[in-house]
């Protein structure tokens, strides 16, 4: 990664060709000898051609605007390395974004939160703000690669795409690119699975018998990888398919031959403390995923739930920064992998915290969603995955009132663009012919200290759960648009409609309509439930006016006033403004001159007008 630098003048060049410390062919650039005089006016006729050619180009290309920092967005960066691109991004974009550390993991890492905010529209905290985050599970790395993307897209698209000035200018975002940096850091530089160091790396006895993290996988061989074990066994119950001998399927007892039979093993390891069982004590063990208020349960029944909702300092930091942000109106989360994107319940027994009135604003986004990311599907945790308590969005969404989506990044459908999904036979012919075998390791010999002779082989980490390096740049960005959607989706309030009317008696009438032009509430059906956050409130001032009496109308034309109480100058809305839609207002005053209408609410900020009583 490094920073653009200015182009100098147009210079002719020629081309030769070096090999590089990997074998790799690459050209590099050199200046050709200095021509003679008349020699001189072809290249001025090239280059003259060229320049007139760049500014069309130029223009053509207005959707891929140039970025102060370069990322290659077709390979994964470890933690390190995405910290460094934070930091880049930040020096480059620095009235645009800011970094800090909300807190450490358990291994002291720093979790790093990027807020975006245009200042000059004002501060953060006043608009509406949408809340990104991933990697919440180790193994899930491109999580943090769309965070990033996101970050780094969304900045250098300031001033230059319109749709995208117009949402920061209203809003803002907090980032969190690696939830679980431990995890994250484990995966990468220590052997292990598409599917291992989900965990963090606070130490777990997972099996009872008073030690910590004392049986974990082990690399048998010292290649860097963690394969499958099988052994050669006569009454195993698998044998090697006939279409390809890497494919292991279940011997049927009523066909008979002559074939080897085996015995799977798991995953490639040792029984490191003597207790008759490999692999059950690795790093961490639990789920940071588990361990948020919602629906919380304890191990017994949710595994990796923690010892009590929010124990683990990670789920701590975040939970205190969003509720210290009562503005942010929309929370997404980048796990792998399914090609899904996610609202809950994770159980069905709190669908109710899922109000109609909120599930249309999930409908529309959802929806909308299936279109931006071909074979992803708007789903249910609890019906189209599995039952999660304790999950994370289901503590923004059921506890908080916040529309908050999972998106499950990658499916296999997209290796061969079928929508029933890739079968292990396609998976192994996608090595073979796509990824020139670089996916799977064949099965391969090996000693065994307990079992005698195994053989170890099978799909590497980069594999399954990871989309291949030249899908990765489409994850990101059509995820990222999605998360655009949702976040053009927050409220966004216009007062309309003002209406001044002479009562007699020296009183006057004041009407008002409140419009939200977007599909999310200024407060969310189930966060005026939960009365959660500060309440939205209009008020009517003026100094040379009294309020009378004021309160809501439901009907402008038929239905009477619904008078407040006490100070009826400003009116609080418990339930804020409903997604695409109004309420009316009114107040009855005494006196004269100039009126300010204001409506303030954590989620939306402050918006005003004028009118006069006369």
């Amino acid at each position: 990664m490094r920073n653009t630098g200015s182009v100098g003048p147009l210079r002719p060049t020629a081309q030769r060709a070096v090999s590089d410390d990997v074998g790799h062919t690459r050209s590099t650039l050199q200046t050709p000898p200095r021509p003679a005089p008349c020699a001189l006016l072809p290249w001025i006729a090239a280059a003259a051609t060229l320049l007139t050619l760049a500014a069309p180009a130029a223009a053509q290309d207005g959707y891929n605007a140039p970025a102060k920092v370069e990322i290659a967005w077709n390979r994964l960066h470890d933690y390190d390395e995405i910290t460094a691109a934070l930091k880049q991004l930040v020096a480059a974009y620095p009235d645009l974004i800011k970094l800090e550390s909300i807190g450490k993991s358990v291994e002291g890492r720093d979790m790093w939160l990027v807020t975006l905010n245009v200042a000059r529209t004002g501060a953060d905290t006043v608009k509406p703000a949408m809340y990104i985050d991933g990697n919440i599970h180790g193994n899930e790395v491109q999580a943090a690669e769309v965070v990033l993307y996101s970050i780094w897209y969304l900045t250098k698209s300031y001033g230059k795409v319109e749709q995208l000035t117009q949402l920061m200018d209203r809003a803002s975002f907090y980032f969190i690119p690696m939830v679980n940096p431990d995890g994250r850091a484990y995966w990468f530089g220590a052997p292990n699975t598409g599917s291992s160091s989900r965990t963090g790396k606070k130490p777990v006895d997972n099996d009872g018998d008073g030690l910590f993290d004392e049986d974990p996988p082990n690399d048998l061989d010292g290649d860097g990888r963690l394969l499958m074990m099988r052994r050669e066994d006569p009454n195993g119950r698998m044998r090697e398919s006939p279409e390809d001998y890497r494919l292991m399927v279940q011997v049927d007892p009523q066909q008979p031959g002559d074939y080897k039979r085996y015995t799977m093993l798991g995953m490639e390891g040792l029984d490191d403390d003597g207790d008759g069982l490999f692999n059950e004590d690795g790093p961490g063990g639990y789920d940071p995923n588990r361990n948020w208020p919602a629906a919380w349960q304890p191990d017994y029944v949710q595994f990796g739930a923690g010892d009590y909702p929010l124990s683990l300092p990670e789920s701590k930091s975040i939970a205190d920064f969003l509720v210290a942000h009562p503005n942010i109106a929309g929370v997404q989360a980048y796990h792998n992998a399914a090609g899904m994107m996610l609202r809950g319940p994770g159980v069905q027994a709190r669908e109710a915290e899922y109000p109609p009135a909120d599930l249309r604003a999930y409908d529309r986004i959802g929806k909308r969603g299936e279109r931006i990311i071909p074979f992803y599907t708007y789903s249910v945790i609890y019906k189209d995955l599995y039952d999660v308590h304790g999950g994370f969005i289901n503590w923004t969404a059921e506890e908080l009132g916040i529309i908050s989506f999972t998106n499950e990044l990658w499916t296999d459908r997209n290796l061969y663009g079928n929508k029933e999904g890739a079968t292990q036979k396609e998976e192994l012919e996608f090595n073979d012919y796509v990824m020139f075998g670089q996916s799977y390791v064949p099965w391969k010999k090996f000693k065994h200290p307990l079992y005698g002779d195994v053989e170890l082989g099978g799909f590497v980490k980069m594999t399954g759960r990871v989309p291949p390096s030249f899908h990765l740049e489409e994850e990101c960005h059509r995820n990222f648009a999605f998360t655009v959607y949702h976040a053009q989706q927050m409220p966004l309030i216009e007062l309309t409609n003002v209406e001044v009317a002479p009562l007699g008696g020296g009183l006057s009438r004041v009407r008002v309509d409140v419009c939200n032009r977007r599909a999310i509430a200024t407060t969310t059906a189930q966060a005026a439930r939960r009365r959660y956050g500060p309440r939205d409130s209009i008020e009517l001032s003026g100094d040379g006016l009294k309020v009378v009496a004021g309160g809501t109308i439901e009907n402008r034309f038929t239905s009477p006033l619904t008078f407040v109480e006490h100070h009826p100058e400003r009116i609080w809305i418990d339930d804020g403004i409903p997604g695409e839609g109004f309420r009316t207002f009114e107040w009855i005053v005494s006196g004269g001159g100039e009126a300010q209408i204001r409506f303030n609410g954590p989620r939306v900020g402050s918006r005003s007008l004028g009118c006069s009583v006369k």
